[in-house]
């Protein structure tokens, strides 16, 4: 779809948001204050902290998202709450750390339970759009975890990554559309903040790139920037450079409509760099583990009103950071909030905490842990091309495993005394690892201190015997209150 709309589809395009509403909807406690922003939440899929022109990547090309980050709020050490997918996703829509909901891996879900940031903002006046990759449980009608019943009401969005000419689900329903993956996520989001705008209405609207996740199928046009690269490169880094494309249209857009100056875009990534394609600049690792490299991600809030000068943020935040920010921001106080992992960043923003080229220390620990849990296969394009034939049959979904409805299931109880997996604790400067081998429950640590080593190469572990002990007690101290989480706590 153009950017530029008449104004007959906008019409049209606010008849049919007001009419996707449900009806079951509860009513909005109060309209959102004036000086609460817009917010707009982009997330690519698979890209690493090196996977930006900003990061000094000597080939890829990403000239909107460079400019976007050295006009806002950089974010240097912005980690993942997880080093895979699914898991990061669930922590930016509860502030909460994923295994505490049991979304331990890909394909995992959230609870219905589980507060989120869209159902929060909702209930404050927000008008909530999801457009693009879900991955925390269904897009089907019915489903207890669809983004609907998680607060979202509109959303384009598909189960899993997507390519281009995509099949997504608009409110349960499948669409065919045409158009590389990341133009055709930007042009829904556009489509609801449009409708939103007309109304004089505030707007959640998050969106979740499906690239650069393999396979890379970029256009030919993009590829062509890279044509001296390797073809697996000029695919992966022109799928890069169209999601830039297309997010610099977002930022052009907003600005079109006047509403750029009071709207907070964040910007993020789900996790560390690909292994082979992706970079992780000097860090070790990369996504799939607890080092550096697989958690690091590029990260950047633009907000010119509240945001009036280049800041450069040293201090390490994290993705669960998103949910209590929002909260705060936009004077939204769910009555039953259970226990975040995340810490509000408002005064980072408002640049109270912060200096430039100044390290300023996070005053929470943050704690991570991969539990040895298996990923659960989400085949996209496969199911939504069955749904597409199902409902254009007039069939039931043949398949009732896409609906995830036992997600708000708490059946297995996890021991409080065994914490199996890799774990890692970042408090300060200083890094503990803590890796417990599932069978035996033998333990192995390895400590780093990432202000003088921040690819983790000089395992301290030896020197400091001590700190490993303080570091590994406040550890299990939160992975307990993890596993209470997870057996149904909170709830």
């Amino acid at each position: 779809m153009s950017l530029t709309r008449c104004f007959d589809s906008l019409l049209l395009a606010l008849a049919a948001f007001s009419a996707t509403i449900s009806a079951d909807q509860p009513p909005r406690a109060m309209w959102p204050n004036a000086d609460s922003p817009n917010v707009v939440l982009v997330m690519a899929d698979d890209q690493g902290w090196g996977d930006v022109g900003y990061h000094g990547h000597g080939r890829l090309k990403t000239p909107f998202l460079d400019e976007a980050a050295t006009r806002g709020l950089r974010f240097d050490r912005f980690y993942a709450a997880a080093p895979v997918c699914s898991p990061t996703r669930a922590s930016v829509l509860t502030g909460r750390h994923p295994n505490r909901m049991g979304c331990f891996k890909w394909g995992h879900w959230l609870r219905p339970q589980e507060i989120t940031i869209a159902e929060a903002l909702r209930d404050v006046g927000y008008q909530t759009g999801h457009f693009g990759k879900w991955h925390v449980g269904s897009v089907q009608r019915g489903s207890p975890v669809n983004p609907g019943a998680s607060g979202f009401e509109e959303w384009l969005s598909a189960p899993n990554f997507f390519d281009n000419d995509p099949i997504l689900s608009r409110q349960g329903q499948a669409v065919a559309l045409r158009g590389e993956s990341s133009q055709v996520t930007v042009d829904a989001a556009l489509e609801f903040i449009d409708s939103c705008v007309a109304n004089d209405q505030k707007f959640l609207c998050v969106v979740w790139f499906g690239s650069p996740h393999s396979p890379h199928r970029a256009l030919d046009e993009d590829r062509q920037q890279y044509a001296e690269q390797p073809s697996r490169l000029q695919h992966f880094y022109g799928e890069i450079t169209a999601m830039d494309r297309a997010f610099g249209q977002l930022r052009t857009h907003l600005e079109r409509l006047g509403v750029r100056n009071n709207t907070l875009l964040w910007y993020t990534s789900d996790n560390g760099a690909l292994p082979n394609v992706g970079s992780a600049g000097p860090l070790r690792g990369h996504k799939g583990q607890l080092f550096d490299g697989g958690l690091l991600v590029p990260a950047f809030i633009e907000w010119p009103q509240r945001i009036s000068r280049p800041r450069v943020c040293h201090m390490r935040c994290n993705s669960a950071d998103i949910y209590p920010t929002l909260l705060e921001l936009c004077q939204a106080n769910p009555a039953s909030q259970p226990t975040l992992d995340g810490i509000s960043l408002v005064d980072v923003i408002q640049g109270d905490v912060i200096q430039d080229n100044e390290m300023i220390v996070r005053p929470r620990a943050m704690g991570f842990w991969d539990y040895p849990a298996r990923g659960i296969s989400t085949p996209s394009d496969r199911w939504m091309r069955q749904l597409l034939t199902e409902q254009q049959a007039g069939q039931p979904p043949a398949d009732p495993t896409r609906l995830r409805l036992q997600a708000a299931d708490i059946k297995q109880q996890y021991p409080l005394d065994r914490f199996p997996g890799h774990a890692a604790w970042i408090d300060g400067a200083w890094k503990l690892h803590r890796i417990e081998n599932a069978t035996d429950q033998t333990v192995v640590h390895e400590l780093y201190n990432l202000g003088n080593d921040p690819s983790e190469s000089h395992n301290l572990a030896a020197q400091h015997p001590q700190r490993i002990k303080n570091m590994e007690s406040a550890l299990l101290d939160w992975q307990k209150s993890v596993i209470a989480s997870l057996n149904g706590a909170d709830y």
